[in-house]
């Protein structure tokens, strides 16, 4: 076919003028649209392809790449409101490395996602505030530093536009405030250092933010690098987010319409810029934010430790720094390495641990990815068998089955993998975001052992799951209590008991054995958690020492100084289980086991409102340096479960039926939690109470006063892996019980469990 230039004219008032080959449109023309707009440019096969300039008769264009009809590769869009974003685009939507300057004199340079801002990225707002950070879904999400014109500072994590998680909080004038936000509001235990105190070192505040967030940007700036890499344009630099829409036929048909509107939806991230720095100042505490930096500076000694329950102050601590010479600081220093013990953590500290976590998610990748084509069946008695191993050799070079990768050399074997391929399907976890959740490129984060266990701990990126390191014996009682526990969980759906879903063992290079654990996280949740509870219903050793307490503790039996006041048939449901639970550890020997409790308290809402008015709050004749005010409760309702109004659906391993309230008439409830969401309630997971304390009177009245707060329980029944041996036990405990020392054996088990459950009554005492 040859080629000719033809001007012409189509029914529908379009004009074509250019390249004709008999048959559709190729090489290069300028068409004209009946409503203005005129492209000029490349096309091949009929379609505009290659570079070209458009402009719409709204006065938007674009110039750059075109492939197919769509805007695809690099290319400088003007919108009609001279808004200009310059970067990679792909299928008619920003996507890849982009700037953009917005019509209110904005700009953002970063990462883009499907027309919206995701990965790294810097914002910077007109009147001189900047973000540079992470994002996700065109939102500051993940790690993330906010600059405000006023000299404030802001370094932290952030979720959805809020500071969310741990942060440090800078003022102009020197201060620091460590601490943790919820939705943009303090929540938790913080520090204060007005300007002028000698705080401690920021060196490990911002080293203990690095390391939650270091797979974080280990991940994403490999990606970033990759796709820079990628772009046309090298001068283009990586940023962040933010939602550009096209004219429906833009998308829809496959070539670019003549019609282009484009709408900036910026202009609520460029008030919310604003709004941050509004929230901070006026939620500081009970005093307004520059009271507040200088109340102590005629002593730079002087800190305040603090606790915040949803930007309402209900704690406050004055401290004074101790001050440490030099030669005590090494006295210290020396004596806490000659105390070190040998464990897990030890030997695989660094480096090693890194290896580690890369080991376990080449394993489980491996794993997860033999078994899940295998056909769904019931599982059989050889599946808990010895043989029912998966074995693999994982060479750094990588093999004919396994990947090259950058760990060391190591061998694999998982246990019983069909047996916990079917465990995850019980608990309705999806292989695909199994997968994803521990082996992504998010990674997974090391935690410090929260016990004496000198085992290694790591949590998924997304909070789901932890991996524990286990001893040789803990693996042998995971094994043999297996076809039980199997059992156990596939008749109780609303079980308490640990879930497990995984169970492997790596070898290094010298035959040193690592075994792990993979559980679900009965934390995880968006609410915040300000108290952890390990309960064993014991007094000897159960108690923390008060200086050592921090927001991550988990205290003990004897720090607990609240009762929780619930629902009738919540806790006629909560002690049904326990029961169960307990006969099946007590059925296995099993003994020693905790009951984690996790405590997220409410804020009143008449407290919350004052939040935005500091000055309104009540002062005692201390001020509130001495004193816990007592909180009236008003901060959550139950109420009538509705699943298309539940405002996010549990984890998918969260498994278990909607439990129903005697308040509500025996119905199926759901927990409103007011300014937060609507969560539904199950055993184990948001449960709502009322955490009851009597307070401590000075006078002879007779009148009782009790702290009380709304709170939502978080709980599940851990360590179950001790199995009793009467050997190792001490047989006088019983012996002074007036217990024949030959029947031991069989009445240890039974007798913690009735002692655990005994205690539970106490914390969770029937006021019906």
């Amino acid at each position: 076919m040859t080629e000719r230039l033809t001007d012409q004219v189509f029914p529908n008032g379009d004009i074509y003028s250019g390249s004709f080959d008999e048959v559709q449109l190729n090489g290069k023309a300028k068409y004209t649209w009946s409503d203005g707009t005129i492209y000029e440019g490349d096309w091949e096969g009929g379609k505009m392809s290659g570079k070209g300039l458009i402009v719409w008769s709204s006065g938007a264009k674009y110039e750059g790449d075109i492939s197919g009809g769509y805007l695809h590769g690099f290319g400088t869009f003007t919108g009609p409101d001279g808004s200009v974003y310059r970067g990679t685009w792909r299928m008619n939507v920003q996507h890849g490395i982009g700037t953009k300057q917005y019509s209110n004199s904005d700009t953002y340079e970063g990462s883009w996602k499907e027309g919206v801002h995701e990965g790294s990225g810097k914002y910077c707002w007109n009147g001189g505030n900047t973000y540079i950070g992470n994002w996700k879904g065109g939102k500051m999400c993940g790690r993330g530093v906010m600059k405000w014109v006023d000299g404030d500072r802001f370094d932290g994590f952030w979720l959805n536009g809020f500071r969310h998680g741990s942060g440090i909080y800078s003022f102009a004038d020197g201060g620091y405030y460590f601490g943790k936000w919820s939705r943009g509001l303090k929540d938790g235990k913080g520090t204060l250092y007005p300007a002028g105190c000698k705080h401690p070192s920021l060196k490990k505040w911002h080293n203990s933010l690095r390391r939650d967030d270091r797979n974080f940007f280990l991940s994403h700036s490999s990606s970033l690098n990759s796709e820079a890499g990628r772009a046309t344009r090298p001068s283009v630099k990586r940023s962040l987010s933010e939602k550009i829409f096209i004219d429906g036929g833009l998308r829809s048909t496959g070539r670019i319409l003549r019609r282009a509107s484009f709408s900036d939806e910026n202009w609520g991230l460029f008030d919310h810029g604003r709004n941050i720095r509004c929230h901070e100042s006026s939620s500081m505490s009970f005093h307004s934010s520059h009271e507040e930096q200088h109340e102590a500076q005629d002593n730079s000694t002087l800190f305040y430790e603090r606790e915040y329950i949803q930007g309402v102050l209900i704690k406050e601590r004055i401290r004074k720094l101790a001050v440490v010479s030099p030669k005590t600081k090494q006295r210290k220093k020396f004596s806490v390495k000659e105390a070190t013990g040998n464990s897990c953590m030890d030997i695989f500290k660094g480096h090693q641990s890194y290896y580690l976590m890369l080991n376990l998610q080449l394993g489980i990748r491996y794993t997860v990815g033999k078994i899940t084509p295998v056909p769904m069946r019931a599982v059989r008695s050889s599946d808990f068998g010895d043989r029912a191993r998966i074995r693999m050799y994982f060479p750094r070079k990588g093999s004919q089955f396994t990947p090259p990768h950058y760990s060391n050399d190591f061998y694999w074997k998982d246990y019983c993998p069909m047996v916990f391929r079917n465990l995850r399907d019980m608990f309705k976890l999806d292989a695909a975001e199994y997968m994803m959740s521990m082996c992504g490129d998010d990674g997974l984060r090391e935690l410090s052992s929260p016990g004496k266990s000198g085992s290694i701990f790591y949590l998924s990126h997304d909070d789901r799951f932890v991996i524990k390191t286990l001893k040789k014996p803990e693996l042998k009682v995971l094994l043999k209590m297996l076809p039980y526990y199997y059992r156990h969980v596939g008749e109780h759906e609303n079980t308490l008991i640990t879930k497990f879903f995984g169970l492997h063992r790596i070898t290094l290079n010298g035959g040193r054995k690592v075994r792990f654990v993979v559980m679900g996280n009965m934390f995880c949740t968006e609410l915040q958690i300000h108290r952890r509870y390990d309960l064993k219903g014991s007094s000897q050793g159960r108690f923390t020492d008060k200086d050592k307490i921090d927001e991550t503790t988990t205290l003990k039996d004897r720090d607990l100084s609240y009762a929780f006041h619930m629902d009738k048939l919540l806790r006629e449901s909560l002690f049904r289980q326990i029961s169960l639970d307990c006969m099946f550890l007590e059925s296995q020997r099993i003994i020693d086991y905790s009951l984690l409790l996790g405590l997220h308290f409410r804020a009143p809402e008449h407290l919350k409102a004052l939040v935005e008015n500091p000055s309104a709050l009540p002062h005692g004749d201390d001020g509130v340096s001495q004193g816990e005010p007592f909180i009236p409760s008003n901060g959550l309702l139950l109420v009538t479960h509705e699943p298309s109004s539940v405002s996010k659906p549990p984890g998918s391993h969260v498994r278990g039926s909607t439990l129903r309230a005697y308040s509500l008439g025996d119905k199926e409830a759901d927990l409103l939690l007011p300014g937060t969401g609507r969560l539904r309630v199950q055993l184990g997971v948001n449960m709502p109470a009322q955490a009851n304390r009597k307070l401590q009177q000075d006078d002879d009245s007779g009148v009782e006063l009790f702290e009380v707060y709304d709170v939502v329980l978080y709980l599940g029944i851990i360590d179950i892996l001790q199995e009793y041996n009467v050997k190792k036990k001490l047989e006088h405990t019983l012996k002074s019980l007036h217990f024949d020392p030959t029947t031991i054996s069989a009445v240890e088990p039974k007798l913690y469990a009735t002692r655990f459950i005994n205690f539970l009554k106490t914390v969770f005492p029937d006021v019906s």
